[in-house]
């Protein structure tokens, strides 16, 4: 396996930079997820690492070598995408061996190759069998292998498992996250699921508008997002961000809601809040951090219930506040109904404060 290094990468289609000076590592045996809505970048870099598309500018570094200017089947990779693209009218040991005939491997090595990566996938009893006669996931198990039997330095993986119902999805992250514990690959896949990559990556970029906005673990981008666009696209469900107004008071910083209430705030919190550029800030928080309460206490405000969502084992309760919509999870047993009149109680040493203008995290000194 091997690293791979982005320097300053750029892919412009006329006046329109599709990857912005993108520059991050995926160290060997890493597994990184690219991240984000439709548009923002993700499949271009993976493309440009891929050498499906020429760069603009920056450099791409496999392994030991700057790649920018070799054909894709001289980078050492292999892609899986989100249709298989499985040959119909070849056996799952043709599909497999195919890659390797083209190299021209000994008949012996192929046959090694393509039996090995049917046991480390589970498949030795799929190998006589036509891809129509498989199920979607057996398929994408199939496209895995096809992949695997190269060697590759590097798995780039786009979106694939965006054609499987939601249960076999669930079932195929395992695998795949198997899969590289058990290789110890280094794999960069691409996915608009944040679920995905929450469960699966060592790592997340998360990208927008073509910029990398965050690259870190997933449990560090979850906890600390550095803007309100990573806050609200990482977490299921999103974090909550509530827009209020800074104020002193009686000696003490408080948030107003724009029905009026305030909200004290801990002194690290004001610690900052006393970094804004303006009166403006906008109030993060997880469902899990707010509690719900039927009558006032002491450091709630007050809301309205606009829906409830049983799950099951919890209850998702939307609430109006200060004109945002704010995700709440409850137990089951508490009853709730639209349009009742609530309290919400916010963990000051979990919720998050952006600035109300340029959107970026707020942080004490």
């Amino acid at each position: 396996m091997a690293h791979v290094v982005l320097k300053d990468l750029v892919k412009t289609y006329g006046g329109f930079k599709a990857v912005n000076d993108v520059s991050l590592t995926v160290n060997d045996g890493e597994f990184v997820a690219l991240v984000g809505p439709s548009g923002c970048g993700k499949t271009t870099t993976l493309n440009l690492v891929a050498g499906l598309i020429p760069v603009t500018s920056g450099d791409i570094v496999i392994g030991d070598r700057v790649v920018n200017d070799l054909d894709p089947k001289d980078r050492d990779i292999a892609m899986v995408f989100q249709n298989y693209a499985l040959y119909p009218q070849k056996s799952v040991y043709k599909n497999l061996a195919f890659p390797l005939q083209m190299r021209k491997l000994p008949g012996d090595e192929i046959d090694r190759k393509v039996k090995e990566a049917a046991r480390v996938l589970d498949m030795t009893h799929l190998l006589e069998r036509k891809p129509r006669e498989l199920s979607g996931g057996q398929q994408q198990r199939v496209a895995l292998g096809r992949a695997l039997v190269r060697d590759p330095a590097v798995f780039l993986m786009d979106e694939p498992l965006s054609n499987l119902d939601a249960k076999l999805r669930v079932q195929m992250r395992s695998e795949i996250k198997r899969f590289h514990q058990d290789l110890k690959a280094t794999i960069i896949y691409v996915t608009h699921d944040q679920l995905e990559a929450v469960t699966m990556a060592d790592k997340m970029a998360v990208m927008n508008g073509g910029y990398l906005l965050q690259y870190d673990s997933p449990a560090q981008v979850f906890a600390h997002p550095v803007n309100m666009f990573v806050a609200s696209f990482i977490g299921s469900p999103a974090m909550s961000l509530i827009p209020l107004e800074a104020s002193t008071a009686n000696g003490n910083t408080v948030l107003t809601g724009a029905e009026g209430w305030s909200l004290e705030l801990s002194p690290r919190n004001v610690q900052k809040v006393a970094g804004a550029t303006t009166g403006k800030v906008v109030l993060g928080a997880r469902h899990s951090t707010i509690k719900l309460h039927k009558s006032a206490v002491p450091g709630s405000v007050p809301a309205r219930a606009y829906t409830v969502e049983p799950t099951g084992d919890v209850t998702f309760v939307q609430a109006l506040l200060s004109g945002a919509i704010v995700n709440i999870s409850v137990s089951p047993n508490m009853a709730v109904a639209p349009d009742e009149q609530i309290w919400l109680e916010f963990d000051q040493e979990r919720l998050h404060l952006f600035d109300g203008e340029t959107e970026t995290a707020l942080k004490a000194d």
